[in-house]
């Protein structure tokens, strides 16, 4: 699997919605690595992944609650399983669960097993609470998708929570999961 710095030379041929990813990264002075993959849709599927950039992709879910009036983005190691009873509390929330594909599509302009912290730039409601487990924020890298799950990126930590999230009018809250 060959890393690449920057946006793909074939940057025309790729979708919408990873150019934009590219686009504004580039906009904001971001550096990145990124490699090219067939579709990886789980944790598992990604172990090639993270051992091609040195990382360990983030496990992003996609959450609601009962009435499905607030939804939530949660970017976890992808090691840790989601206990809702521990994260309910500390949002607060109750009764979470995960949210549809349709609605994922519709707030975020991914399909499930794209779920990416950068599928907030189509969030322009502020819709989608971002949520980041402690470990997450404590790694010196990052490392996730640009909407769609054929290619994953390494980033610094510092960019993706500070100048990115700035650039698309999000704030997380940071949570303890163990």
């Amino acid at each position: 699997m060959n890393v690449y710095e920057g946006r793909p030379e074939d940057f025309e041929c790729r979708k919408e919605k990873e150019q934009k990813v590219y686009e504004i990264l580039d906009s904001l002075g971001i550096r990145y690595q990124r490699v090219d993959h067939e579709p990886v849709a789980t944790i598992e599927a990604c172990r090639e992944v993270d051992e091609a950039l040195g990382i360990e992709i983030c496990k992003n879910l996609f959450l609601c609650n009962r009435q499905k009036t607030k939804y939530y983005l949660l970017v976890m190691p992808g090691s840790k399983n989601l206990q809702t009873k521990e994260l309910s509390p500390q949002i607060p929330s109750s009764r979470l669960s995960f949210a549809s594909g349709e609605d994922m599509e519709r707030l975020l302009n991914v399909s499930p097993g794209s779920a990416t912290i950068m599928s907030l730039i189509y969030d322009c409601d502020n819709q989608v609470q971002l949520l980041v487990d402690e470990e997450v924020l404590a790694e010196e890298t990052f490392g996730c998708h640009p909407c769609v799950n054929t290619s994953s990126m390494k980033l610094q930590a510092a960019d993706v929570f500070g100048p990115f999230l700035k650039a698309v009018h999000h704030d997380y809250i940071k949570v303890k999961l163990s």
